[in-house]
């Protein structure tokens, strides 16, 4: 009697804490004598394989094992690569699908440039006779696990965003790691911006949602500006200089969200917009620096330390809830189940919905988080919140 057979994937940006996942998923799976199946660099593998090809299978498929998945929750990034890949929205074919009949994209009631390529990847997967998948991703990557699963696919998510803003969760594998990385970087910088007595502008990623930001700010006790709530441009900047002038050092320091914005202020977008419509985002730490040397004369420090986030190895948190997720995700598909996520909620581990897509990311409750006046977290009234001070059900 043949297999069962799993397949596993990791999707968009990569985070610490991926690899964690997958090694636990291929253990358990050498355990019950389940074949798991590693669907290399995103939906990609999906879309693109050409089953004929023994190149194409080599670039899109690697059948996992406890030898080739030992050492591999030691170090970030995804050993299954990955990649921003829309099922719904392939721009351009591959080789072997061009000149054939295939369905476009519908947005509306409207055919597109674009192709979906959902009946390759139903084709794909029952050629590979995997019958449940599991799915690590942001809520881009989970849009379509969604899909799949209401076309029939016994799918479970994992959610994994630096950004933290995946919906029905109230932490993404990354995150910790995320913060880890901002606040040393912000930490070891006070010593260049404090010697040259300048006002320190950081970057860091959260497109939609300021939970980057705003909790390495609250870690480290600075500004910050998030995407959720326009603050005024001259309160911000008579905050930053008074905390110039209160510092024996006579230095400041603010983060800002990639989204962040103020009064007046739209972010700049450039370049074409990647399969799932984002554009990216001109540097609104380079926008801020601008109106401060205009208005007070004042040099500054820009730090860029969006990539910088995401790389190396993960932290104790995210190796954890790596782990754990990846395992109850792993009991969910032994127990036939379908359409859940790994999630924690109220501070504990659960099984909840793959989020609706068309809700969006989620984002922070400003009233409870961001105190509007003082352009910085609340840190006030947090007795009966769960350890990561926010709850699944907050916008």
């Amino acid at each position: 009697m043949a297999k069962k057979r799993i397949g596993i994937l990791t999707g968009g940006g990569d985070v610490p804490g991926l690899n964690a996942v997958i090694k636990s998923v291929t253990y358990r799976s050498s355990e019950n004598d389940i074949e798991a199946v590693g669907l290399r660099r995103g939906w990609e593998a999906l879309t693109h394989l050409d089953l004929e090809d023994p190149a194409s299978r080599s670039r899109y498929i690697l059948p996992l094992n406890r030898e080739n998945t030992r050492t591999i929750d030691r170090r970030g990034g995804t050993v299954l690569h990955t990649s921003r890949t829309n099922p719904a929205k392939i721009r351009s074919l591959p080789d072997h699908l061009a000149g054939k009949e295939l369905a476009p994209s519908i947005k509306g009631a409207v055919a597109t440039s674009t192709w979906d390529l959902s009946r390759q990847v139903l084709a794909n997967l029952s050629a590979l006779g995997i019958e449940h998948l599991i799915v690590i991703g942001g809520d881009d990557t989970l849009s379509y696990a969604a899909k799949l699963n209401e076309l029939g696919v016994r799918t479970i998510a994992i959610p994994k965003t630096m950004d933290n803003d995946v919906r029905n969760t109230e932490y993404c594998i990354g995150f910790s790691t995320a913060i880890t990385r901002a606040t040393d970087a912000i930490q070891r910088q006070r010593t260049t911006v404090g010697s040259h007595e300048r006002i320190g502008i950081f970057r860091i990623f959260g497109r939609d949602a300021g939970f980057t930001a705003l909790y390495t700010a609250y870690a480290i006790s600075i500004r910050c500006v998030i995407p959720e709530y326009k603050v005024n441009l001259d309160r911000l900047i008579r905050l930053l200089m008074e905390d110039k002038h209160a510092n024996p050092s006579n230095y400041a320091l603010v983060v800002l969200s990639e989204g962040a914005a103020w009064e007046g202020y739209e972010p700049h977008e450039y370049g074409e917009p990647d399969a799932y419509g984002h554009r990216k985002k001109a540097s609104v730490a380079e926008s801020l620096a601008e109106e401060i040397r205009r208005r007070t004369g004042e040099e500054t420090i820009v730090s860029d330390l969006t990539y910088d986030l995401r790389s190396g190895d993960p932290d104790f948190i995210d190796k954890l809830v790596g782990l754990t997720f990846g395992n109850m995700a792993y009991d969910a598909m032994l127990d036939g189940k379908t359409g859940l996520m790994s999630a924690l909620v109220g501070g504990c581990y659960e099984l909840v919905p793959i989020p609706d897509p068309k809700l969006g990311p989620r984002k922070l409750d400003v009233a409870t988080t961001y105190n509007i006046e003082r352009c910085r977290p609340i840190y006030a009234n947090k007795q009966g919140l769960p350890l990561f001070l926010n709850r699944a059900g907050a916008p």
